[in-house]
């Protein structure tokens, strides 16, 4: 049985536009603890499950996989309003600020 492709009913209206807002945040970390780059993963790991349940954020590691001591971390966020994405992610750079074994040292946000 083969579904019919969805399609927009002319006659119901719609807004002119549709806001859409997208917010990124880069974070730079570091781990001066880690030894190993498994002691970084466990950090990094945790910081990521926290945050990504927290604020209901996309989060992955952007850059510096390699490097045991430093951590670069992406996060995302999608509203419709600006400042919903822009309290997410300064809350996000604030809860970091504080971690007990990551030292922030910088971050970057667009929104």
């Amino acid at each position: 049985m083969e579904e019919e492709p969805c399609t927009v009913d002319p006659f119901v209206p719609r807004p002119s536009f549709i806001v859409m807002i997208v917010g990124s945040l880069m974070v730079r970390l570091l781990i001066r603890e880690s030894r190993s780059l498994k002691d970084k993963r466990q950090v990094v790991q945790s910081i990521k499950d926290r945050l990504r349940n927290q604020f209901n954020v996309s989060v992955a590691e952007v850059e510096e996989q390699d490097n045991r001591q430093l951590a670069v971390l992406g996060f995302a966020m999608v509203s419709n309003e600006v400042h919903h994405v822009r309290t997410a992610l300064e809350a996000i750079v604030a809860a970091l600020r504080s971690h007990p074994v990551a030292e922030f040292l910088s971050y970057e946000m667009e929104v």
